[in-house]
C-alpha cells in the first residue's frame, strides 16, 4: 500500500458537494479513413491498457478516526465496467450537445469507494457538424488526489498510440491484486506515523472539533481579527461563492501566432505570451460587464516540479507562485512584458519550494478545515483575496495521437474549482494549436461563453499592438511584482486562522 501524500489528501478533504475536485478532459476523434470504433472495442482496449496506469486499479483505504491520510491499495472488486459509460448523441451530436453533457457529467464528484476515474464515450459525435464526419468522445475523470495537470496528460498519452495503424487489442495477462492490509497494520502503521509527526494529532482534535462544535468555531471566528492584510488580490466578479453548475468554454488559436508575437517582443517566453493573452481576455470580460479594472488580477500559476523530483510516477508534484497580471496596463503588448518582469521577480521560489512542503508544514485536515471556513464565512466577498484565478499552461504533444485508428483532433481540458473561485483557465498545446480553456461557474460568471470570442479578439488586440511596441525592455523598477509564493501566503493565512480557532475553542 502508498500512503497519500499531504497535498495528495487534502484534495479528498477539500472536496464537497458543490467542489468535486478532478480534473476533466474532453477528447475528440475523428474516425474518417477508419473503422467506426464499437463501444465494446474500446472497452477491450483500454482493459488491455490498465497495467500502464496502476492507479487505474487503485482505491483509497481510509484510517479510522483520521489517524492518517489514506493509502492507495488494489481494488480485489475492481470491474471496469464501474468506470464506463456509454452515450449515444444520434442526429444531435455537435460540439454544443457535447459541451452540455460534458459539463453536466463533470458537475458529479466520483465515488470513493472504488478507483477514482470514470470515462464517458460518446458515440455520434460528428466534427464541423457534419453529419457524414463520423466520430466520437471521451469524458474523462481522474481525481486530483491522484494526479495534477501534467501527470493527466502523460496518462492520457500512455493511453493512446503514436500511430494511424490499429495496434492489435491483446488479450491481458490475469490481474492479481495485492492482498488488502488488515485494519490492525493499518493502525499500527498509522501510530508509527502519529509518533513521528506528532502535529497530526492537532489534526484530529481539528477534525473531532469541526464535527462536534462547527457552529461554535464559526460563532468564534466571526469575532476575529484575521490577518486580511496580507490578502493583496483585488476584488473581480470571479471570486464569490459557487454553487455546483459548471460550463466549459474553449477558444484554440495557433501556436504560430503566439510565437511570432514572443519573437517580436523579444526576451520573453512563450509562457508569458500565454498568460498575456489570459489577461487581456479577462480585462475584457472585467470591461464588458462594466467592472473596476483599475487595480491588476493576480494569478495563481502552477509550476511543475516533476523533472526536478521524480519521486512518483502519478500524484501532485507542484509549485506554486503569485503572479501580478498587470491587468491594470492598457497596452497588452507592454503588458507581457510586465508579466515577464513579475515572473522574473518571482523566479528564485520556482526552484525550490514545492507544494508538498506546505501540507509538510500543515497538515491536509487542517488545509481543507481553513478553506472550508474561508468559504463558509464568506471571507472572499467581505475581503480581498489571495488571488483572482488559476492558471495552467501544460505543453501537450506535437505529434497526432490516434486511438485504434480514430485521430484526436481537439482536447479541452477543466480543473476543479474551490470556494470563491469561479473561474479557472488551463492552457494546453497540441499538434501546432493552443486551446484555452475556461472552467466556470455560471453562477459566478455570467455570460461565459462570450470568452471563447474574446480570446480571438485579444490576440488580434495584442499582434496589433506588437506593432507599435518600441524596441527595449520595460522598467523593471516600473513594475510591482508579488515576490512571493502561494506557499507564504497560505502558511500565514492559515496560521492565523488556526491559532486563534483552537484558542477560541480551548476556552
Amino acid at each position: 500500500m502508498r500512503q497519500l501524500s499531504e497535498l495528495d489528501a487534502s484534495f479528498l478533504y477539500l472536496e464537497s458537494e458543490t467542489a468535486p475536485m478532478h480534473i476533466g478532459g474532453v477528447y475528440l476523434f475523428d474516425a474518417r479513413g477508419s473503422k467506426p470504433l464499437p463501444f465494446s472495442t474500446f472497452v477491450a482496449y483500454l482493459r488491455s491498457r490498465l497495467h500502464v496506469i496502476p492507479l487505474f486499479r487503485q482505491r483509497l483505504k481510509e484510517i479510522p478516526l483520521r489517524l492518517g491520510r489514506p493509502y492507495w491499495i488494489d481494488d480485489a472488486n475492481f470491474s471496469i465496467e464501474r468506470h464506463l459509460a456509454y452515450v449515444n448523441l444520434g442526429e444531435h451530436g455537435k460540439i454544443d450537445q457535447l459541451s452540455r453533457l460534458a459539463s453536466r457529467i463533470l458537475e458529479e464528484p466520483l465515488k470513493r469507494d472504488r478507483p477514482l476515474w470514470h470515462i464517458t464515450f460518446v458515440d455520434g459525435f460528428h466534427h464541423d457538424d457534419d453529419p457524414d464526419s463520423p466520430g466520437f468522445a471521451l469524458i474523462v475523470k481522474l481525481h486530483h488526489a491522484a494526479i495534477d495537470a501534467f501527470s493527466g496528460e502523460e496518462i492520457i498519452g500512455k493511453l493512446l498510440e503514436y500511430t494511424p495503424e490499429p495496434r492489435p487489442i491483446l488479450a491481458p495477462k490475469p490481474w492479481q491484486p495485492r492482498p488488502e492490509p488488515s485494519e490492525e497494520r493499518v493502525m499500527l502503521q498509522a501510530g508509527a506515523n502519529l509518533i513521528r509527526t506528532p502535529v497530526q494529532v492537532t489534526s484530529l482534535a481539528i477534525s473531532a472539533a469541526e464535527a462536534t462544535a462547527r457552529g461554535l468555531i464559526h460563532k468564534q471566528l466571526r469575532k476575529l481579527p484575521l490577518p486580511f492584510p496580507l490578502f493583496s488580490a483585488p476584488h473581480s466578479p470571479f471570486n464569490r461563492q459557487i454553487t455546483g453548475n459548471r460550463r466549459i468554454v474553449s477558444a484554440t488559436v495557433a501556436l504560430s501566432r503566439l510565437k511570432a508575437i514572443k519573437a517580436s517582443i523579444g526576451e520573453v517566453t512563450l509562457n508569458d505570451v500565454v498568460l498575456g493573452l489570459c489577461a487581456e481576455t479577462l480585462r475584457r470580460y472585467m470591461m464588458n460587464h462594466d467592472t473596476d479594472s483599475s487595480r491588476s488580477l493576480v494569478a495563481m500559476t502552477p509550476v511543475s516540479v516533476r523533472s526536478k523530483s521524480l519521486r512518483r510516477a502519478t500524484g501532485n508534484q507542484m509549485s506554486a507562485m503569485l503572479l501580478d497580471l498587470a491587468t491594470d496596463e492598457p497596452d497588452p503588448a507592454r503588458r507581457i512584458r510586465k508579466i515577464h518582469w513579475n515572473a522574473v521577480a518571482s523566479e528564485p521560489y520556482q526552484e525550490a519550494i514545492a507544494a508538498d512542503r506546505l501540507t509538510e508544514l500543515v497538515p491536509s485536515t487542517m488545509l481543507a478545515l481553513s478553506a472550508r471556513l474561508y468559504s463558509e464565512l464568506q471571507i472572499a466577498q467581505r475581503y480581498q483575496p489571495v488571488f483572482n484565478v488559476p492558471i495552467t499552461n501544460v505543453p501537450g504533444p506535437q505529434v497526432p495521437l490516434y486511438l485504434q485508428g480514430a485521430k484526436l483532433v481537439r482536447q479541452y481540458n477543466t480543473a476543479p474549482l474551490f470556494d470563491s473561485m469561479g473561474l479557472v483557465i488551463v492552457a494546453v498545446s497540441y499538434q501546432g494549436r493552443l486551446t484555452v480553456n475556461f472552467t466556470l461557474c455560471p453562477d459566478v460568471v455570467p455570460d461565459g461563453d462570450s470568452l471563447e470570442e474574446l480570446v480571438g479578439d485579444s490576440l488580434a488586440a495584442i499582434e496589433a499592438a506588437v506593432t507599435h511596441l518600441p524596441a527595449g525592455q520595460d522598467d523593471p523598477e516600473a513594475v510591482e511584482p508579488h515576490p512571493t509564493t502561494l506557499m507564504d501566503d497560505a502558511l500565514t493565512v492559515m496560521e492565523g486562522i488556526l491559532k486563534k480557532t483552537l484558542k477560541r475553542f480551548r476556552a
